[in-house]
């Protein structure tokens, strides 16, 4: 980490793109290209996304349990190498219970690496004194939504979406190979000193219900745009372009906003800037219910992407604070909660779409959600009276 600092930022950047650009949210894009080949209805649609959502709950617990801190390079490429078969295996077969199994384990090795991944990552940076990273790591969630969606029109045209699935699991192999030799672990020989100094800065840890909770709502609103953003704009007369275009703009709308909100919150107040990012998303969730344009599809997905993973990177960033010595842990602990609301928030929206043969009911109560998340933390505003919560460096 000392001699290749960006090196290794630019392994848990490639991490994250595999795990969660990839192996997550590919499907997004994907999903309208499976529908129009194998009639999947939107509800079929919805259990699909909700196995994966189950999986990653499963997996952010076991990552939250399992003694993971002497081994967590091995997990990590364990991880990977379970990641790139599951997306390509998705590419192999046209069973739908074989997919559901698929997805499954792709949710589990998602969080582990996203988990183990973030614990190694925020820790080194904590030591080294780079905690102002953090926000350039995350974007990897970004970069990998970006770069994996401009592959799939020409994949798509060439080899149909089962190529897709197969062409992004060969770049995943790729990035593999350089998160192998730059992303890995050794102990921290200075991280009582750190956590001595993050711990009094640090809103209590009594507060953490609050902000797991909250959390938790985050993933039930979020993921139906997450899911279906690209089905609706594919579907919506007023929409005449690529609807794949709405996916790159999410990328791009993420790759620089845990920079952003990471900045904005040393200013302001970590808890201050979580609360506004939220009620700021569920205006984007809601807005073409709304206004039903080719622009405020874009508008919407720049919002979306603009705070879903800087609203992650806040989120956890405050609880690794309050617990630095059990970093994995904690982040376990908020990443299940999470992923217990992505599991709910596809099946209910998928149900209620394919009732109504609409999304605007599972948008509007999409956004309500993230909006109430956003008023349950109004309460930890008081602890931002020490903004210093990451020291910038």
């Amino acid at each position: 980490m000392n001699k290749h600092p960006v090196l290794f930022l630019i392994g848990g950047i490639f991490s994250l793109m595999i795990a969660m650009g990839i192996g997550r949210f590919a499907y997004t894009p994907i999903l309208p290209l499976m529908q129009n080949a194998l009639s999947f209805t939107n509800a079929e649609a919805g259990y699909l996304a909700s196995s994966n959502y189950a999986g990653y709950f499963v997996g952010a617990i076991l990552a939250g349990v399992l003694p993971l801190k002497k081994h967590k390079t091995l997990y990590l490429r364990l991880g990977l190498i379970l990641s790139i078969l599951t997306t390509w295996m998705m590419g192999l077969t046209h069973f739908y219970l074989l997919m559901l199994i698929v997805r499954f384990v792709s949710g589990v090795v998602s969080a582990f690496i996203f988990v183990l991944a973030s614990s190694i990552v925020l820790d080194k940076l904590a030591v080294t004194g780079k905690t102002s990273w953090s926000g350039i790591f995350y974007s990897g969630v970004g970069f990998g939504i970006f770069f994996s969606t401009l592959f799939i029109p020409s994949l798509n045209n060439l080899f149909e979406w089962e190529g897709v699935w197969v062409g992004l699991a060969i770049v995943s192999i790729i990035l593999t190979i350089f998160v192998w030799f730059w992303l890995k672990d050794s102990p921290n020989t200075m991280i009582k000193k750190d956590e001595q100094q993050i711990n009094t800065q640090a809103p209590p840890l009594k507060w953490l219900p609050w902000l797991i909770t909250a959390y938790g709502l985050e993933g039930l609103g979020y993921i139906v745009t997450g899911t279906f953003i690209v089905s609706i704009a594919e579907k919506s007369p007023t929409f005449s372009i690529d609807p794949t275009f709405v996916w790159i703009v999410v990328g791009l709308g993420a790759i620089p906003s845990c920079i952003i909100w990471s900045t904005l919150a040393k200013r302001s107040g970590f808890v201050k800037t979580l609360v506004f990012s939220m009620i700021l998303q569920s205006i984007g969730i809601a807005l073409p219910v709304f206004w039903l344009t080719q622009s405020s599809f874009i508008i919407s997905a720049l919002l979306f992407g603009a705070t879903f993973m800087g609203i992650t990177t806040l989120a956890t960033t405050l609880a690794r604070q309050m617990s630095p010595s059990n970093s994995s842990r904690i982040i376990g602990y908020l990443t299940a909660t999470y992923a217990a609301g992505q599991m709910i928030g596809p099946t209910i929206a998928g149900i209620l779409s394919s009732y109504t043969q609409s999304f605007n009911s599972a948008l509007i109560g999409a956004a309500s959600v993230v909006f109430l998340g956003a008023l349950l933390l109004v309460s930890g505003i008081q602890f931002d009276r020490m903004p210093k919560i990451e020291t910038a460096n």
